[in-house]
């Protein structure tokens, strides 16, 4: 019952296929083979148009990388208050845009809307003294599991616009943002006005695996440097690049994220039967945040169950973890098992019965 995140089980089978049979034998070193010019041709079909891909081992990698070329030493980057970006990547980001800042914003389920950002913008100093926001940075699915719809990234794409900004999107839960939306990787991204996006493949299949896909072209320029400035243009590129090509194969990507959204609704499912147990957000992805009793947290853990507490900041307005609850959060991934969720939901069915009996 190990619902701590969806990057602690290892990769799935067809990528490890992939990986083995692309360790057989010679080919050209540092992403000059053939399988990194096929994955990268892939990309292209997946996006409906040619995009510039670089693929790196790690998500900080290529979130740091990829804001690092919109974003110049003397530019702000705007992003949530709980964003990836500016709380869990020990300052990378700012480390490769050679001291450039990152600037969190509040928004309630870790989204941001487009009024609050323009009106932050609009109301920045227009002098020297003041570093200009460059770029805003989105999270795919957010760090509360909640999705923005293409209507919402479009007018945050609005906003970047009429500042002269680009937008990168995190997209570390990607493909379980696509997914649940049901539309296209084209019609969540450069269609809606994402100038840059953080492709992430390890949470949901890959072993080490991510890519930033570049669709605005003058953002492409010097990335390759980059990427070899920080060790992300590996000598054995191809067993990157092989990852991924198992990974789309016969849609094994997208098989894995409906997967893994559909344990995480069957999470929600059981949680919500009980009177006691509210959800702070929607499971819209991969991802399930109860707000449950502190006695029902202590009976899971004492189980065997594994999962993170999770912070009240970004909560709905009204909303309020008694003294007595607890906020959790429950991941699952494209491994986990329907019996690991029943056997999570009896131990809340036996001890909210318990409770109630007393």
């Amino acid at each position: 019952m190990n619902f701590a995140s969806d990057n602690v089980v290892g990769a799935s089978l067809p990528v490890m296929q992939a990986l083995m049979q692309a360790n057989t034998g010679a080919l050209a070193a540092y992403g000059a083979d053939e399988i990194t010019r096929r994955v990268k041709a892939r990309f292209n079909e997946i996006f409906e148009r040619e995009v510039s891909v670089f693929l790196a081992a790690t998500g900080t990698a290529a979130n740091a990388l990829a804001l690092s070329s919109a974003v110049p030493p003397w530019g702000l980057c705007v992003c949530h208050q709980e964003s990836h970006v500016i709380d869990d990547e020990c300052g990378a980001p700012e480390f490769f845009m050679h001291g450039a800042k990152l600037i969190g914003l509040p928004g309630a389920a870790a989204k941001l809307e487009a009024q609050a950002v323009r009106t932050y913008l609009e109301g920045l100093p227009k002098s020297v003294k003041q570093m200009p926001p460059k770029a805003l940075s989105i999270s795919q699915a957010t760090e509360c599991g909640t999705i923005y719809r293409p209507d919402e990234i479009a007018a945050l794409s609005a906003v970047c616009r009429d500042h002269g900004m680009s937008l990168h999107m995190d997209g570390a839960r990607f493909v379980n943002a696509l997914v649940s939306l049901g539309c296209t990787p084209a019609e969540m991204t450069w269609k809606q006005g994402v100038d840059i996006l953080s492709f992430g493949a390890t949470k949901n299949g890959c072993l080490m695996a991510e890519a930033i896909v570049v669709f605005k072209p003058e953002l492409a320029e010097g990335l390759d440097y980059r990427s070899k400035r920080a060790g992300q243009i590996i000598s054995k590129g191809r067993l990157i690049a092989a990852q991924l090509e198992g990974y789309f194969a016969a849609d094994h990507w997208l098989a894995n994220a409906r997967h893994a959204n559909r344990m995480a609704a069957l999470l929600a499912e059981g949680l919500m039967r009980h009177p006691s147990v509210r959800l702070a957000w929607p499971a819209e992805a991969n991802e399930v945040f109860p707000i449950l009793p502190r006695r029902l947290s202590d009976a899971l853990k004492s189980a065997g169950a594994v999962f993170m507490g999770w912070t009240e900041a970004s909560l709905p307005k009204g909303e309020r973890i008694g003294s007595d609850e607890a906020l959790i959060r429950l991941v699952a991934s494209f491994a986990t098992t329907e019996s690991e969720v029943r056997q999570f939901l009896d131990v809340v069915d036996e001890t909210l019965s318990q409770q109630a009996a007393e």
